[in-house]
């Protein structure tokens, strides 16, 4: 992307929703993960309200709640869990509808605010090996500068590459927010800002509403970057948001 906090912003987010090759968030400079060694990794193939079909991330935070990001909604959404490889069958699979899309209320696609979403599916998700919930922050966990986090998906390995079939992860750093100043809308208190811009290492197009995950815990949910791939990009911080999503999951 080449401008922040315009229109351009808002292609990138609603690129997460278009076919591949379109664009979304996804993984350059990592390393496949080791088969379902991220149990909590969900695979969404979403079809939009115009009938296309695209696909995102998300990851399980209780058998029946899966957390990713709001501007993956849609008119349908699937969720596989228990996936290594997903482009074929494998015995530790899931595959669930989403009954229930439930973005934050105050969920703002110009601004890029509030990009949190929780999937209520049609029936809770049997644990395994495979499949398990990733651990969420405290409200009080409020994520500094320097930490050196994960961030994981099945999306390309470079501007000009293919989606990877298999679960990729990729070691980030999370930036003092004045890195994050070429974004006009970016906010510390609700946004992580993520990637040393001196590196090549990103999540970039397909991986939209994936966790970030630090010392294992689950402390943000891949939201938009520029169109060039450049560190940093831009993560919602769950931290700020684990009330309401304790409340939709206890009501839920």
């Amino acid at each position: 992307m080449d401008a922040a906090g315009g229109s351009p912003l808002l292609l990138l987010l609603l690129a997460a929703l278009l076919p591949p090759g379109a664009g979304a968030e996804e993984i350059i400079g990592g390393v496949e993960c080791k088969p379902h060694s991220r149990p909590y990794m969900a695979f969404l193939e979403v079809t939009t309200e115009r009938g296309e079909r695209g696909e995102a991330a998300g990851f399980l935070v209780s058998p029946r709640f899966v957390l990713t990001a709001a501007h993956c909604q849609g008119r349908e959404i699937t969720v596989t869990l228990g996936a290594h490889n997903v482009t074929r069958p494998e015995a530790t699979q899931q595959k669930l509808a989403a009954a229930q899309q439930i973005a934050h209320p105050k969920y703002n696609p110009f601004t890029h605010r509030h990009d949190i979403m929780l999937l209520k599916l049609e029936q809770p998700a049997s644990l395994s090996r495979a499949v398990d919930v990733a651990p969420l922050p405290a409200p009080s966990d409020f994520l500094r500068p320097g930490r050196l986090c994960r961030a994981a998906g099945w999306g390309r390995t470079g501007v000009m590459q293919p989606t990877s079939a298999t679960l990729r992860e990729v070691k980030l750093r999370i930036m003092d927010r004045k890195e994050c100043g070429f974004f006009w809308h970016y906010k510390n208190q609700y946004q992580l800002c993520v990637g040393n811009p001196g590196s090549t290492r990103s999540a970039y197009k397909g991986d939209s509403g994936g966790p970030l995950l630090c010392a294992g815990v689950a402390h943000g949910i891949v939201s938009y970057g520029r169109w060039s791939a450049k560190p940093p990009a831009v993560f919602t911080r769950i931290t700020n948001y684990m009330p309401w999503i304790d409340s939709v999951i206890k009501g839920g």
